[in-house]
């Protein structure tokens, strides 16, 4: 359960996800449009929470903001056209392994 306060202030630049899973949680906040550093949100005053992509959380705790729900679970696909893919198997097989290098860096 989300411990937020009626009529809360989130900002998030996904608008729509946002606004959706409050109305599915019948928890009434106002949704700010903010585009950018969404975190600073909080710390400037215009939101009392955010609705954000978080990768590993340190953007979050170097803000000092904390995770209190996890709205949706994702993936990153990288996604080519097989005759792409074919003619540039090289180029797409390094694109892969650098992919793989920073998300390895990342954890």
């Amino acid at each position: 359960p989300v411990d937020l306060p009626t009529n809360s202030r989130v900002a998030s630049k996904y608008v729509n996800c946002a606004d959706e899973y409050f109305q599915s949680l019948d928890l009434p906040v106002e949704i700010v449009p903010l585009y950018g550093s969404v975190e600073l949100g909080p710390i400037t005053g215009m939101s009392e929470a955010i609705v954000d992509l978080v990768s590993t959380g340190a953007t979050l705790r170097q803000n000092g903001l904390i995770e209190i729900a996890v709205l949706y679970e994702s993936t990153a696909r990288l996604i080519a056209h097989p005759l792409s893919y074919r003619l540039n198997t090289y180029n797409l097989t390094d694109v892969i392994g650098k992919l793989r290098e920073s998300d390895l860096a990342a954890v």
